[in-house]
């Protein structure tokens, strides 16, 4: 897995992607992508990750846009120093694409701002 990886305000976004070749199916056109994400604070107060914004961009240049609350169901403060990380997927039509984003984060003091997500790309014949 090769690691994408963006600093925002301290914050470290590592994004790393992975084929998933068991759960695709070419003949449906239909390809499955995982995808680590860990961040990082490398500041000196805690943050929340509020809210997810992702560009899910297919093969063909069709853009698709995800936005939300948190990430997988939870909205984790991460203290100084302190890294939260998880997994989760996407289908794409096509054998390649590229994710990018963004998430907003919140200081304790209620300060919000946007963390980056690197532009990583997808590859269907790529692990």
């Amino acid at each position: 897995m090769i690691p994408y990886q963006a600093i925002t305000r301290d914050i470290e976004v590592t994004v790393r992607p992975v084929y998933l070749d068991g759960q695709s199916d070419f003949m449906e056109r239909k390809f499955v992508f995982g995808y680590c994400v860990q961040i990082e604070n490398q500041g000196l107060e805690p943050i929340q990750l509020l809210r997810r914004h992702w560009f899910i961009t297919d093969g063909t240049g069709k853009v698709e846009e995800v936005e939300g609350e948190g990430v997988i169901g939870q909205q984790p403060v991460i203290e100084p120093g302190e890294s939260h990380q998880y997994n989760s997927f996407c289908v794409l039509g096509t054998f390649t694409g590229h994710m990018t984003g963004f998430y907003t984060m919140e200081r304790a003091r209620g300060e919000r701002f946007k963390v980056d997500i690197p532009r990583f790309d997808l590859k269907a014949a790529v692990n």
